[in-house]
């Protein structure tokens, strides 16, 4: 917002300066948070159906926000398919595991495809892999968060995840906006920097190293790996996120959330490291 030069005002019959949009949005924002915050616990802790009607919630709106934006690229994708198989996924993974998923993503790609072939002919091939994309980016990102919650001691893995996530933004927006100088890709992203990558991966590793001997009872050494693969894949999820919002010419995929922009806006970095937080995971069980 640009600043106001109060001694240029005229004295009288002036409008009212309007009140800055992020004091308006704060309590919204702030509500919005503790909500989502509220949600999870419970559905980590309480009720366990609740995490996989959070995730299809997120991932369906996710779906519908990405598809509208992929849309102002010229990529017509059918929303209403796809967002709707894009719920199916979570729930399936919730209530049958990998091979109910696996099943999930097939039907929902076959869904999507059918519907885009008895419609127009023009940009079909574009609109069918722009749905895939969506489907593959949310939708099953956000499945693998939930048969990771269906592992031993699940629900911890799973908050693990969210909290390395929320503290790797964190740690790189305070390292980046402290000693930032050195772009890691300028052409793609010119506000990350390779100081806010080390704080990133600092930062994390140190929580991750305190967070799995805590809540799993784990090495510690577990939290280095988990962080340090993490990191780098939420780093390059940004910079994909970034050449994505750039080819389509959007800034932000949405405004749903008051205070917070659209629902991809605020998973964005869970959907990234999703895959590799149940990855790591699957795999350090496997080792011990």
């Amino acid at each position: 917002m640009p600043a106001v030069d109060h001694e240029a005002q005229p004295e009288s019959g002036g409008a009212a300066p309007k009140p800055s949009r992020a004091g308006r949005d704060l309590p919204a924002a702030i509500a919005v948070g503790v909500g989502l915050l509220v949600m999870l616990g419970l559905g980590l802790f309480v009720v366990p159906p609740l995490i996989a009607l959070l995730a299809a919630a997120a991932a369906s709106l996710g779906v519908f926000e990405l598809c509208r934006s992929l849309a102002h690229g010229g990529i017509r994708i059918p929303i209403l398919p796809a967002s709707i198989m894009a719920a199916v996924m979570p729930v399936a993974a919730f209530y049958g595991g990998a091979q109910a998923l696996i099943i999930a993503t097939i039907l929902a790609s076959l869904v999507v495809i059918t519907v885009r072939v008895f419609g127009s002919r023009q940009g079909m091939m574009l609109s069918v892999m722009g749905a895939l994309f969506a489907l593959t980016w949310v939708a099953l990102c956000l499945s693998l968060l939930v048969l990771l919650f269906r592992t031993e001691q699940g629900a911890a893995k799973v908050l693990i995840v969210i909290l390395m996530a929320v503290g790797n933004d964190t740690f790189g927006y305070f390292a980046g906006v402290l000693f930032g100088k050195h772009p890691m890709a300028p052409r793609i992203s010119p506000k990350k920097t390779w100081e806010g990558f080390a704080g990133s991966m600092t930062g994390s590793m140190i929580l991750a190293s305190l967070l799995i001997p805590l809540l799993l009872g784990d090495p510690w050494w577990h939290g280095l790996i988990l962080a340090f693969c993490l990191v780098w894949v939420a780093a390059l999820g940004d910079f994909a996120e970034s050449m994505v919002k750039r080819e389509i010419g959007v800034k932000d995929m949405g405004t749903l959330l008051p205070g917070h922009g659209g629902v991809m806006d605020r998973i964005d970095s869970i959907v990234f490291v999703a895959p590799v937080g149940y990855v790591v995971f699957e795999l350090l069980h496997i080792l011990q």
